[in-house]
């Protein structure tokens, strides 16, 4: 044989070793991509403490890579309990490692997602701060957060005679330094931050003139900024980005599987407009979670007009903006998972675990809240003889709530409450009605407590995150009532469609809910159905948020 001749074997095994090699230098290039090193300077989130600050700036300066956070529990030792043991009744969530190295298939380096909150209450500021976090998250892009300012109604300057923090940034709701260091694909920086590290090196330009532009003023540190110098902020933002005026109402934010192909969604947005699809068709119905696209997109397709596609020219723009403006129909006043379409089902659940499992409130307030519920459990238990110290919850919603309908007197509520609660029962109500003879009616049949109740498990904390408290507990309780359309209740439900998922209640694989509704009769009993995503959005949450979305994780 001739000596040039080649041994098939050898030749085989030689492939191998060259389609390796070839394959681990193109994942190399890939990986330059990505972040591995995330910044090490996240102080900018917050300002710096001090002797007079709560403790939620003492919890946001921790280094959470370190073993005294752990995301899959909930640890309450350094915030005043209660036990590990009984703090545990809080978590919903779970550490689903594959989840956190995810990395959106638009990843680039050096591109960016700003935003500006809304301008309602909290729950309206949380649910679009959800969106756009999920949108970042989905985008692969850096999310930029808002500089620090007052939030609507948590202005309280003092609590008991201690001054404490009315200005905030996300960070002190929400654990984004963990957000940011546990995610391969997603990072969080300040607004400071943006704009002295990339703006004023004159890496953006003026997308009218095409001319290198600078903050208002060569300004980079906006934090607790007027609301009028905060505004010319934002207009600056807006000539400098790719503004996306997206309506929750008309489209549905849509995500192609892969980058710079969105054909498939073309394709799927002109048979959804040839042959609307109707909600009424999946109410007890909900396809599969990992349904094709067509029939997922159908299920929430809820009467908008089409699809606003993440597409070429979008996914290439270094700066995406979301102003929120209702005057440009922007506000995006709706759940995240009502708004974002994912072209891929595993990218859909991906996404609807990352708020789960991450979204969270800080520890601080999880933790105030275990205290009461304890201490409820407690007060059940000595009053009653009763091992579980179960009890039930409401949210009755007053104040300033423009929805006069759900305004009922409280016999009315008495008369829903007696079809599902008994006599005697310790009832938590999570309120903003001061005057606390509304609730004779209740008072006169059940054990009703409120959060002013335990200010002793409240000892140090910031009052203005009372309402977050409220929710917490609430959700927790055996049967809970809530107010059509208000968000503050409907986070509630979500947050007891999350623990009912996690333990496997009777109808967890339909997204149903022991949760009712006290005002609007033919509401009553609306969370023991499946309904699919529907306007108006925010009236209610929806269970596709939490129905199933462990499916294929491994997850027990």
């Amino acid at each position: 044989m001739p000596s040039s001749a080649c041994n098939p074997t050898i030749s085989f095994a030689f492939l191998l070793v060259f389609f390796a090699a070839v394959s681990l230098y193109v994942n190399q290039l890939h990986l330059q991509d990505i972040p591995t090193v995330k910044h090490a300077h996240l102080q900018s989130f917050l300002s710096e403490g001090n002797a007079q600050q709560d403790d939620d700036d003492a919890e946001s300066a921790t280094d959470y890579t370190a073993s005294n956070f752990s995301l899959a529990g909930l640890s309450c030792e350094r915030w005043g309990g209660p036990s590990d043991e009984a703090s545990q009744e809080m978590v919903y969530w779970s550490d689903i490692p594959e989840d956190n190295r995810h990395i959106s298939p638009f990843y680039r380096p050096n591109q960016f997602l700003t935003f500006e909150p809304d301008n309602g209450g909290w729950n309206n500021i949380r649910m679009a701060m959800e969106t756009v976090l999920a949108l970042a998250f989905a985008m692969g892009r850096t999310l930029v957060l808002p500089p620090e300012k007052e939030f609507y109604l948590l202005t309280a300057k003092h609590h008991q005679g201690q001054q404490q923090r009315k200005h905030f940034s996300f960070a002190h709701f929400f654990n984004m330094r963990a957000i940011h260091e546990e995610h391969a694909g997603l990072s969080i920086i300040s607004m400071s931050e943006f704009l002295s590290e990339h703006v004023m090196k004159g890496q953006f330009v003026d997308r009218a003139t095409g001319q290198a532009t600078f903050p208002p003023g060569n300004r980079t540190e906006w934090d607790g900024a007027p609301p009028a110098e905060m505004d010319e902020l934002f207009r600056w933002l807006r000539k400098v980005a790719h503004v996306a005026p997206w309506n929750p109402e008309k489209c549905l934010a849509a995500f192609p599987k892969e980058r710079d192909n969105d054909a498939n969604l073309r394709e799927l947005e002109l048979q959804m407009k040839n042959n609307p699809p109707h909600w009424e068709d999946y109410v007890d119905n909900p396809v599969p979670v990992d349904a094709p696209a067509v029939d997922r997109l159908a299920e929430n397709w809820a009467e908008r007009d089409g699809l606003c596609i993440y597409d070429t020219e979008m996914q290439h723009s270094p700066l995406v903006h979301f102003s929120g403006d209702q005057k440009l129909g922007a506000r995006l006043l709706v759940h995240f998972y009502a708004f974002l379409f994912m072209e891929d089902w595993k990218q859909d659940l991906w996404g609807k675990r990352f708020i789960r499992d991450h979204v969270r409130y800080i520890d601080s307030i999880q933790c105030a809240a275990a205290r009461v519920v304890q201490a409820i459990r407690q007060r059940v238990r000595l009053n009653w003889n009763s091992e579980s110290g179960e009890f039930d919850s409401f949210h009755i919603r007053r104040g300033d709530f423009q929805y006069k309908k759900t305004r009922v007197e409280a016999s009315q509520i008495l008369q829903q409450a007696q079809k599902k609660i008994k006599d005697g029962a310790t009832v938590y109500i999570a309120t903003d009605e001061r005057d606390k003879s509304y609730f004779n009616p209740l008072m006169e049949h059940y054990d009703v407590v409120f959060l002013d109740d335990f200010m002793a498990e409240l000892r140090g904390i910031n009052s203005n995150y009372f309402g977050m408290i409220d929710q917490l507990v609430a959700s927790r309780g055996r049967i809970f009532f809530g107010c059509w359309f208000s968000t503050f209740s409907s986070y509630i439900m979500r947050l007891r469609g999350y623990h009912e998922g996690k333990q496997k209640v009777p109808g967890y694989d339909q997204g149903i809910s022991n949760s009712w509704y006290y005002a609007l009769e033919d509401r009553f009993d609306h969370m023991q159905h499946y309904y699919p995503v529907k306007k108006v959005f925010y009236a209610r949450e929806f269970p596709t948020s939490w129905r199933m979305i462990d499916f294929h994780t491994g997850v027990p």
